[in-house]
């Protein structure tokens, strides 16, 4: 399940999900069939099963949560360190240019942080930290839209040829056993 902002449950929520395999709990002492018990507690069987197999092996105690799947690389404190690193720019980084690009963060990280992230992983990393995909405001001074008309209608055609022949048979194969 996902939530949204990269944040996980609350502590009311928690606690509902407790009750709620304390209640399967008190049913598995019934004896009372998985999909009585799903259908009761609005969960999946599936849930159910593993629920009852923790219960068998270790009592009411085993259904205690156990946090989150994976706690986040960076806390809090690391990401406003990460926030600060970045705000200094590229350049002080040892750039030459001014692109923040995400394989530049993610080498940010690993330097400072000494922690492994993908690219998909900074991307969404950056995203709970509340940033967002940057575009300049303006187009460049520099542009020349003659010349990019002339590329299109000129250039592009002749680099962008069809990967196959234009028409059938004209391929340079043969057919098996006519050589």
């Amino acid at each position: 399940m996902r939530y949204p902002q990269g944040g996980g449950m609350s502590d009311a929520e928690r606690q509902r999900r407790h009750a709620i395999r304390l209640r399967a709990a008190d049913l598995f002492k019934h004896r009372t069939p998985t999909a009585e018990i799903a259908r009761r507690l609005r969960v999946s069987p599936r849930a159910v099963q593993r629920w009852h197999r923790s219960w068998k092996q270790g009592g009411t105690g085993a259904l205690a949560s156990t946090g989150p799947p994976a706690r986040p690389r960076l806390d809090t404190d690391d990401q406003q360190r990460l926030e600060a690193e970045l705000a200094k720019g590229p350049t002080s980084h040892g750039w030459d240019d001014q692109r923040c690009t995400l394989a530049r963060i993610r080498q940010v990280i690993c330097t400072h942080f000494d922690v492994g992230y993908t690219l998909p992983g900074v991307w969404y990393l950056l995203r709970r930290m509340g940033w967002s995909f940057q575009q300049p405001a303006h187009r460049s001074t520099e542009r020349d839209d003659a010349a990019i008309q002339v590329w299109k209608k000129d250039v592009w055609p002749a680099v962008n040829r069809p990967r196959r022949p234009a028409t059938p048979g004209s391929s340079s194969r043969t057919k098996p056993g006519t050589s």
